[in-house]
Formats: structure tokens, C-alpha cells, sequence
């Protein structure tokens, strides 16, 4: 009598193959698989993307909790210096990349947070680095980032201790009761 054979072997091979982290560099927008990112950043990379060559946008949850938009690009040389970012080739932000102890190359210095709601809501972002060697794929699609920036950053709020509770609030002090 025969129970399953290669029918329960190739089961658990697709099951398996469906657990295994998405590669970092994937065109889109997922969590960031890179190591210690978990849940507190998402990371959108450019279409035709792969491990050996690709430009990717990073937004995560920083140590102090403050939001910080990241460059992580295969290009030759680093990250560091003055870029453009481009969204829709309509809004543009010339910005300064700086290293940063993050398993990214670059971070956006100043604030984010136009550039941010711009990629919430845009349709591809370029990125244009305004010295050194071009980007070897550009094109980051922006579809699906609202969901992945605001699932990566729900948590993203300093932890304050809870108050603690003396009773109602009647307008008067312990002293007039």
C-alpha cells in the first residue's frame, strides 16, 4: 500500500521554498530582509533589480524613533553625497545622503517628510546621483508603499510610561475634597 511517496515530497519542498526571506534587493516594496531590520523598515527597490545590481529607498524606524529614508543602491563608490530624488518626474528633492551605522549605504540628512508623503503617494521614484558613477537600474515603482511604510512604521512612536491613576478628575486638588 502505498501513502504518498513523491506527492508528500514535493509538498514539503514548495512549503519550504515558500518560507525562505525574500531577497533584499526584489523589485517592490516588502519588509526589509536585511539583517536586524525585521519589521521596522520597508524597502522598495527598482524594477529589474537583482542581488548583483540594484537601487533601493529604505524607510524605517530609526534607534530614537524618528523616521529616516535611506539609499541603498549596488552602485560602485557608495551612497554618500547629493542626490535628486525624482517622484512621478514631476516632485524633486535635492537632498544629502550621508553614511550612517544602518545595514543601508546612505542617509537622507534634514528632514523627510515631504519626501516620504511623496513617495506614499507617487508612481515611480528616480533616483539621480549628482556625482560618481550612474545608477545601474533606476525606476523604483511606488505602488504598495503607503501600505508598506505605514505598516512599517505603526510601532514607530516612543514608549512612554503610563500614568498612573488617582482616582476621578473632579477640577479640584486633594487638598479641597
Amino acid at each position: 500500500m502505498r501513502t504518498g511517496g513523491p506527492r508528500i515530497g514535493w509538498v514539503a519542498v514548495t512549503f519550504a521554498t515558500l518560507a525562505l526571506p525574500a531577497s533584499a534587493q526584489e523589485q517592490g516594496w516588502h519588509y526589509s530582509p536585511l539583517d536586524g531590520e525585521g519589521d521596522r523598515a520597508t524597502l522598495g527597490c527598482a524594477y529589474n533589480s537583482t542581488p548583483q545590481s540594484f537601487s533601493c529607498i529604505a524607510v524605517r524606524c530609526e534607534d530614537d524613533y524618528t523616521v529616516g529614508v535611506h539609499l541603498h543602491t549596488s552602485r560602485p563608490g557608495g551612497d554618500a553625497g547629493r542626490w535628486r530624488i525624482d517622484i512621478d518626474r514631476e516632485a524633486g528633492f535635492e537632498v544629502d545622503a550621508k553614511a550612517d551605522g544602518a545595514p543601508y549605504h546612505a542617509k537622507l540628512a534634514g528632514d523627510v517628510t515631504e519626501v516620504i508623503e511623496a513617495i506614499k503617494n507617487g508612481g515611480v521614484a528616480y533616483l539621480d546621483p549628482k556625482a560618481g558613477p550612474e545608477l545601474p537600474t533606476n525606476g523604483i515603482p511606488l505602488s504598495g508603499s503607503l501600505h508598506a511604510i505605514n505598516q512599517a512604521l505603526f510601532f514607530c512612536a516612543p514608549r512612554v510610561p503610563s500614568v498612573p491613576d488617582d482616582g476621578p478628575t473632579d477640577g479640584k486638588d486633594s487638598a479641597e475634597r
